[in-house]
């Protein structure tokens, strides 16, 4: 299963949880949303946008997507840590992607992801920043 499937089961169950009530955000669930969505909305653009940076932009902006994800963690506890928390390990394969060739030398394990892996990565954040978005406002 592709990140943007597992990022679509997780923004589902958010959004239908807050919906029905079971999860209801307090004020610093709603501040670390609110800025995580925001931050998810700068990191990764529109997919015309995207496409046509290069890899090596395409991976930075997907890495500082991540980085977004980890400091909202840091900041939260009970639901919304454990909603983070399961985005963030469905994004984890980005942090052992490279964009560079390995010029004869050693990658440490990292490897070159396809442009169809870029794409699934890209709308999972879209997918993600939309889910944070909804719930704020829910």
């Amino acid at each position: 299963m592709g990140m943007r499937m597992v990022i679509e089961e997780l923004a589902d169950e958010a959004e239908r949880q807050v919906r029905d009530q079971v999860w209801i955000l307090g004020a610093a669930d709603l501040a670390a949303a609110t800025k995580a969505a925001d931050n998810l909305h700068d990191a990764i653009s529109s997919r015309l946008v995207q496409d046509e940076l290069p890899l090596v932009q395409r991976l930075a902006h997907l890495r500082e997507a991540l980085a977004v994800l980890a400091v909202a963690l840091a900041h939260v506890h009970g639901r919304m840590a454990w909603f983070l928390g399961a985005a963030t390990t469905a994004l984890t394969p980005i942090l052992n992607w490279r964009a560079l060739p390995p010029d004869d030398g050693p990658t440490f394990g990292a490897v070159q992801p396809t442009l169809q892996q870029y794409e699934d990565a890209e709308d999972a954040v879209r997918r993600l920043q939309k889910a944070l978005a909804a719930i704020t406002t829910a």
